[in-house]
């Protein structure tokens, strides 16, 4: 059985790095501290009612996207999170050139 305590916690990290925003500022943002952030990113501890009302509102999602961990995905979406994980490191020109190089070598 999945631990929904870990899995929701990495859902919210992996959308709040997707967002750009640090640890340190999304717990201000949350009226939190850094470690009782961490604690609940990290699946050791769960949050509020609040505390997820004030994550959907800062991370602009809806429940179902948050606590959606997996199923089927279609092309759009895969593509749809290659590009976002993209535009994350589009700076980063060692990231950049090894992702081309493992394109280069699937074509």
């Amino acid at each position: 059985m999945p631990d929904i305590k870990k899995l929701l916690g990495a859902k919210i990290s992996r959308l709040r790095k997707e967002k750009g925003i640090s640890q340190m500022q999304f717990a201000e943002m949350l009226g939190l501290s850094t470690n009782a952030l961490s604690v609940i990113e990290t699946g050791n501890g769960f949050l509020t009612a609040e505390t997820l009302e004030k994550i959907l509102f800062h991370l602009d999602i809806e429940p179902d996207e948050l606590f959606s961990f997996g199923g089927l995905k279609t092309n759009e979406n895969i593509l749809k999170n290659i590009l976002k994980n993209l535009d994350i490191i589009k700076n980063n020109r060692v990231k950049l050139v090894t992702i081309d190089g493992i394109l280069k070598s699937l074509i």
